[in-house]
């Protein structure tokens, strides 16, 4: 078994994730999220709340992420309006 780090920080349903490959993010709630991986991968998830049944799907093939700009251009329209209020 091997050591790893993973952290989340959540802006309302956006949902970045830092670890060890990289910065990552997905939107969504209960039930239903949709995002990135570190390494470019776009992935749907959907499950019923509570049950630990679900079903994950990965679409495409890994890229050139980009997420950090991806990751800050969402923040920034999720949280302006927070910040302004």
């Amino acid at each position: 078994m091997g050591l790893f780090f993973r952290r989340s920080v959540n802006f309302g349903p956006l949902r970045v994730n830092f670890s060890t490959r990289g910065v990552g993010y997905s939107v969504g709630g209960r039930g239903f999220r949709t995002g990135v991986r570190a390494n470019g991968r776009r992935y749907t998830r959907v499950s019923l709340p509570g049950t630990g049944i679900g079903y994950q799907q990965t679409h495409g093939k890994a890229g050139a992420g980009g997420c950090l700009l991806y990751a800050a251009l969402l923040g920034g329209a999720v949280a302006a309006p927070w910040w302004m209020a």
